[in-house]
């Protein structure tokens, strides 16, 4: 991870000291939010400059918190943008908890942000909370949807104006997930922990701009099952189900990869009132699934063409990982794990 818990405190006392010195003629600058809530990089030199990325991290099992800083320091420290990342909080003692569902500060942060990168699971957010994700989708802005997002809301206020964006939901059919992003919680179509994934160009599509430079996905999480897509959804990427947890393992035969599942996809979404949105999503994203290039690849891609900035996507994007990344394997933690790492949004500072 950016920062360990187990460093000792005098000798991250002085590191910080060290890289505050240096931040003075840095290119680079980060900064947190004075209330230490969340943490913001930016971006000073790029193609985005002037642009705002706001990362909502909030799941319990695939580390969105580990993966989503990652991101956003390759999009503000190679290309120039703001990116902010939110976190689940325990508002008693201002600690990350993916455990907690209720609380994700600082979502204000959308109400001038340009795209929205989401990695969420049922989160359970109040009405002041979430009408701040809601504007953003009303408003037409970009939104890219990342593993568990598909199902990233659960609301257990029925009386809140916006249970309808719940994962199985019957007003909405199906929620934000399936009305926005394509589809809903559906199932583990490969076997979970078991099975890995391997990423297979749609030969249709293999020239969207989304691909460029992109040819060799694989991550250890499952192939999810996708039942809803819709029509305007262009397929880029299928779910090649594998036999093992490595890379170079063997196809399953058989009915899970014929067909294969959709793994990746882009649609432009209509609102009634007009308005559209831009979206990207893929049932990849953990963490330990970001250790690959071409996947970090794809998801910077699509940022760029969720912002209609295609044409600003290079050849092959830098991707490289700024600073440490040493992430967790998924799988879900009792809220004691999260309490005794004790990690603050700060620790996600870089530089340190």
């Amino acid at each position: 991870m950016m920062c360990s818990p187990f460093i000792q405190r005098a000798a991250t006392c002085l590191l910080a000291i060290v890289c505050g010195l240096s931040m003075i003629t840095s290119p680079w600058s980060a900064r947190a939010a004075d209330d230490d809530q969340w943490v913001v990089y930016e971006g000073t030199e790029g193609v985005g400059a002037g642009k705002h990325i706001v990362f909502v991290s909030g799941d319990e099992e695939y580390r969105s918190e580990e993966a989503l800083p990652m991101l956003a320091r390759i999009m503000a420290f190679h290309y120039g943008f703001k990116c902010t990342v939110l976190f689940s909080i325990d508002p008693e003692n201002g600690y990350i908890d993916p455990n907690n569902q209720n609380n994700i500060p600082g979502l204000e942060a959308l109400d001038d942000a340009d795209l929205m990168v989401m990695s969420l699971r049922f989160r359970n957010l109040p009405d002041e909370q979430m009408k701040h994700i809601v504007d953003f989708f009303l408003a037409g802005k970009p939104i890219i949807g990342l593993r568990t997002s598909t199902h990233a809301f659960n609301i257990g206020n029925r009386d809140s104006k916006y249970v309808h964006w719940t994962f199985n939901s019957r007003d909405w059919q199906g929620g934000f997930g399936q009305q926005v992003l394509g589809d809903t919680w559906i199932s583990h179509h490969g076997h979970h922990k078991v099975e890995s994934t391997r990423g297979v160009i749609d030969p249709a599509n293999a020239e969207h701009p989304v691909l460029t430079g992109v040819t060799d996905v694989w991550g250890p999480t499952d192939v999810y099952g996708i039942n809803h897509l819709p029509e305007d959804a262009t397929v880029l990427l299928h779910g090649q189900v594998l036999q093992g947890m490595k890379p170079d393992d063997a196809a399953v035969e058989g009915p899970k990869n014929d067909p294969m599942m959709p793994l990746a996809w882009v649609r432009t979404h209509h609102q009634e009132s007009g308005t559209t949105n831009r979206v990207f999503c893929t049932t990849m994203g953990a963490s330990t699934d970001l250790e690959c290039e071409d996947l970090r690849r794809l998801v910077v891609n699509a940022s760029f063409w969720c912002l209609g900035m295609e044409s600003d996507i290079p050849e092959q994007a830098d991707v490289s990982i700024i600073g440490d990344y040493n992430p967790t394997m998924y799988g879900f933690t009792s809220g004691d794990h999260w309490k005794e790492l004790n990690l603050r949004p700060s620790d996600f500072r870089w530089p340190r």
